[in-house]
């Protein structure tokens, strides 16, 4: 370089160091005026910030005895104070990063100027910040601005007004803060590698270890990824790592903080970082334990979808969320799911959802399926909410015969012993639209025709025994006594809400802009008396239409708690990072159908089990002897199957479908041996029945046998 042009450049470092004296001695001068006093109110704000706003940390979901079972983050944080962090690693990253920490206030000019000249003259490059204006630096990149692209950019750019304003900064919360505050916040929030932030969740990835444990050669390491993360990360570029860590123990040395002979007795030892890549907890549901992960999920969407928790704070907040999760009731429904239907047979799900029956709360207590929460689909892992979501596309078959028969109750068309017919084949007065064999009116429309799955030597029966019996022409004749609109209602009055507002076709939520048509309308809106179908859809009470399978399960719950629907919650209690009560507010319960109903709706569904019933061989293969209701159902061609059932204190639904191309039969070959096919021998009473048993039998083994309500009189017979 020539004379002439070192020269230039040193008056441009001599300008620069005037400009940055000058700007961080506003707002003294008057002549800043109105724009220094805005930039210096932008500083104090910056800096209250930077020492009271606190970074995001990981949200905790456990069971309801506290025991953890998932987490949520962005960034793997373990808050630190200052006594629990080494002086190995105080001083290791002091050595490296900021010599002469304890000497400047938030600028070190003899450093800057140092870099400047070094910079400008071709020599090596320096960068000069001190540890407190990288704290700054790294909360506005790991805080203020995480998620703000832009704002992360201005934060890092290479400028003049950056780093002055990070200088000002920087001096500022000085005045605010000890140098230990600033070390520790420091530490706190800086960067590693992998979502790892903070030196306590460091000292666990890394080494297995707390931050106040970490040896000489750990500090070093760690100290030396804050230079780079991403680079340095110790299981994709060890020689790299090893090399700046031997870097900063030769700084800690000439900082006389470690004796030359033991630096170089550690530099012959390894990284020592634990084999495989960091221990760490999972970040998402997708990664928590996969018995666990539906559930998990759930809480998720209903924090978020039902009660509008802002899901950025959900994952940031440090929230500890207790839920409703009952372990062992989880890990015994999940055991009977895949011995019923192995997880890795294809394009087969086998859920089972339970719920606790209350009048004012219904808490969900498991959410499992034969496959696991998860991204690897040979593995029989699925993202679908199987057990929640509005996702069996075909239906839970004649199980919607009990909202038939509690709208039939509700106005006194029939009374559970009131006798009604029972016709094998029957040609509906009232409905239209039936398949190929049903007759013509005279009108040109096609009328709704049904026949049962079996011939049934009764003419007729009392409708507690239709139930247990369940034959189809009985219920759409009892569609047609109350009208549709009132069995559908009840339907959504007892439990179906989020599946009522679904669209028929394939269970998304309407658009409102879309055309009327029958693939646009709700399910409400199609089923239900309306301009398109003024009779209805007499094949509703079959149930061939997509559900949930939590809603069925919290049905069976409203039903046993005397006609009071309230939402299927997963939370307990939800506490702050600072341990204080976070309010979350349930929708309140609703008494949607009258006690006398509800409880003598229960009993008419009590038979269920008994010889005859339609799931009494799957109760009597698990020795079931307690009062509890009951109700099989099956879809045409046997492409999807349920049954719902609940005992006084538990309440559950277990449904076997197809969630991919749904369109086909089950094929049942024993426990664990159900195959898609083109056609199929599924019915309710074989793999959902004997997955409800074999999960409740060994759940509710020693609590109390509860009986049944006692049946309201004014609804036993009406006719």
């Amino acid at each position: 370089m020539s004379i002439r042009s070192g020269l230039f450049k040193l008056l441009g470092l001599c300008l620069l160091a005037g400009v940055l004296v000058a700007g961080l001695m506003f707002p003294v001068a008057g002549a800043a005026g109105v724009i220094s006093n805005q930039a210096s109110e932008t500083v104090d704000s910056m800096s209250s910030e930077l020492a009271d706003e606190p970074p995001p940390l990981v949200t905790t979901l456990t069971d309801r005895d506290g025991e953890p079972f998932a987490t949520l983050y962005k960034q793997y944080r373990i808050p630190t104070t200052s006594d629990q962090i080494s002086e190995a690693m105080k001083w290791a990253l002091v050595s490296v990063e900021d010599r002469r920490f304890y000497d400047h206030h938030g600028v070190d000019w003899k450093g800057t100027l140092r870099a400047a000249i070094s910079n400008s003259s071709g020599g090596d490059t320096q960068g000069a910040s001190t540890l407190t204006q990288q704290y700054v630096k790294n909360y506005l990149i790991n805080v203020t601005y995480r998620g703000d692209e832009l704002g992360q950019q201005k934060a890092q750019e290479v400028s003049i007004a950056r780093k002055l304003k990070e200088a000002r900064v920087a001096i500022q919360l000085e005045t605010k803060m000890t140098k230990d505050e600033i070390l520790t916040g420091y530490l706190n929030v800086v960067e590693f590698s992998r979502q790892i932030y903070g030196v306590g969740a460091a000292a666990q990835a890394y080494f297995g270890t707390t931050a106040d444990k970490l040896k000489v050669h750990e500090a070093a390491l760690l100290a030396a990824m804050v230079n780079n993360p991403a680079v340095l990360d110790p299981w994709n570029n060890p020689e790299k790592a090893k090399e700046r860590r031997n870097f900063v123990l030769d700084k800690m040395v000439e900082n006389r903080k470690l004796d030359p002979a033991d630096a170089e007795e550690i530099k012959q030892q390894p990284l020592g970082v634990v084999p495989g890549g960091p221990d760490k907890p999972a970040s998402t549901c997708i990664s928590a334990d996969p018995e666990f992960g539906f559930f998990c999920q759930y809480v998720e969407d209903h924090l978020v979808e039902d009660l509008g928790m802002d899901k950025d704070d959900l994952y940031t907040g440090g929230y500890v969320i207790r839920t409703t999760m009952d372990r062992e009731a989880t890990l015994k429904a999940k055991e009977a799911a895949e011995k019923e239907v192995r997880k890795e047979e294809p394009n087969v799900a086998n859920t089972l959802s339970l719920v606790k029956p209350g009048k004012d709360r219904h808490e969900v207590v498991a959410l499992v399926a034969n496959k696991d929460y998860g991204t690897d689909a040979d593995a029989g892992q699925t993202v679908y909410g199987l057990p929640y979501e509005v996702i069996n596309v075909l239906g839970a078959g004649s199980s919607f015969k009990i909202f038939t028969a509690a709208a039939a109750l509700e106005q006194k068309k029939a009374g559970i012993h009131d006798t009604v017919p029972v016709p094998n084949f029957h040609v509906s007065p009232v409905f239209n639209w039936g398949g190929e064999h049903c007759p013509t009116r005279p009108s040109g429309i096609r009328s709704y025709c049904v026949q049962n799955a079996s011939d049934n030597p009764d003419s007729s029966m009392s409708l507690q025994d239709a139930l247990a019996k369940s034959p189809n022409t009985t219920f759409v004749i009892l569609e047609e006594w109350t009208g549709m609109g009132p069995v559908v209602e009840m339907a959504e009055k007892l439990g179906l809400r989020k599946t009522m507002a679904t669209r028929f076709a394939d269970g998304r939520a309407p658009d409102p802009d879309h055309e009327k048509t029958e693939y646009s309308l709700t399910q409400k809106e199609y089923l239900g008396p309306n301009e398109l179908a003024p009779n209805g859809r007499g094949f509703f009470t079959l149930g061939a239409s997509p559900v949930s399978g939590l809603e069925m399960a919290n049905v069976a719950a409203t039903i046993m708690s005397g006609g009071v629907w309230c939402s299927p919650t997963p939370v307990l209690e939800v506490n702050d990072r600072a341990g204080k009560d976070f309010p979350v507010k349930e929708p309140e319960c609703e008494q949607v159908i009258p006690e006398g109903v509800a409880n003598t709706l229960a009993v008419g569904m009590s038979k269920d089990i008994a010889p005859g019933g339609t799931a009494a061989r799957a109760a009597s293969s698990v020795g079931w002897d307690r009062p509890m209701i009951g109700k099989t159902g099956t879809t045409q061609y046997q492409g999807s199957a349920a049954f719902v059932g609940a005992t006084p204190q538990l309440a559950g639904a277990a449904m076997v479908f197809r969630p991919d191309r749904p369109h086909g039969g089950l094929t049942y070959g024993g426990p664990g041996n159900v195959r898609a096919t083109a056609d199929g021998n599924m019915f309710g009473g074989v793999t959902p029945a004997q997955t409800w048993f074999r999960a409740m039998k060994p759940i509710m083994e020693g609590e109390p046998v509860q009986p049944l309500p006692q049946p309201d009189p004014e609804y036993l017979k009406v006719r």
